[in-house]
Order: C-alpha cells, then structure tokens, then sequence
C-alpha cells in the first residue's frame, strides 16, 4: 500500500472516530453544565465577532484547538491549529519562547462549537495569558457566513 493511501485511510479513520465525540448532544448533562460554568469565568465572542478579529486580526493570535484530522478538513484561514490537549506545552515556541512572551497579547481558541474553545481558554489564563477569548460559534457556519477560509 503506498504512503498516500495510508494517509487517506488513517486520515478518515481518525476523523470518523473524533468528529461525533466532540458533538454537543453527545454531551452528557453534567459536562454542559460544568463549560456553562467555565465559561462564564473567560471572554467569550460569538460568530460575528469573531467574523470582524478573522478579517483583520491586527496582531491577535488565533488558535484552531481542534484535532489535527479536524482542522484539516477546513479552517479559517489565519489560524494555526494546536490541539486542545497540546495547547499549554505548544503555545510557547509559537509565541516565541524562549525570548520573552507577551502574556497580554490577543489570542481567540476556536473549535468546532465552543467547548473546546471554552476550556482551553480557561487553562490558558490559569497559566497566566491576560488577554483570551473563546469563540462560542459552530465551525460549519464560518465558512457560510464569509470567513476567510481553506483546506
């Protein structure tokens, strides 16, 4: 089997197994309730506002936490994808460590709804960024409503 066609098997296989756990109605009730909780301790932006940051980001990182097989089926067009479960190790050489880190500059999580973005917002003001939104917006939606955007 060539490379390519290994990567086209693995690629489906991953993106079929994380895509549907990472659906809101897969949710069990509790874990709705405790990103209701978080999220009311970070900023958060709904679709439009973060429609305005996409297009003219002026400096804001903006940080695509889904899953690399995610991303890679389309994302807006500005962001680097570090997945959730990376993001606190990963941020820093994207920022530039080991020179020293602007803890204040703007950086917008976005995922495929929210959640996501949520928590890692939350984990990365736990380690000291002033300056995190969460976006609060379905992934499948960005594309309609005019975001810059590629595969």
């Amino acid at each position: 089997m060539n490379r390519t066609l290994r990567f086209a098997i693995i690629f489906v296989a991953a993106f079929t197994v994380t895509a549907p756990a990472f659906a809101a109605e897969d949710w069990p009730d509790s874990f709705s309730a405790y990103v209701a909780k978080v999220r009311k301790t970070v900023n958060t932006t709904d679709i439009e506002g973060y429609l305005a940051v996409a297009k003219k980001p002026n400096g804001a990182m903006l940080i695509d936490v889904r899953e690399p097989a995610e991303y890679a089926t389309g994302h807006v067009v500005g962001t680097i994808n570090i997945p959730r479960g990376l993001l606190e190790f990963q941020i820093w050489k994207k920022l530039g460590y080991p020179k020293a880190v602007n803890m204040n500059r703007k950086i917008y999580t976005q995922c495929a709804g929210g959640g996501r973005a949520t928590l890692a917002a939350a984990d990365l003001k736990k380690i000291g960024f002033k300056n995190v939104t969460a976006v609060v917006a379905n992934v499948n939606d960005m594309e309609k409503k005019g975001f810059p955007w590629e595969k």
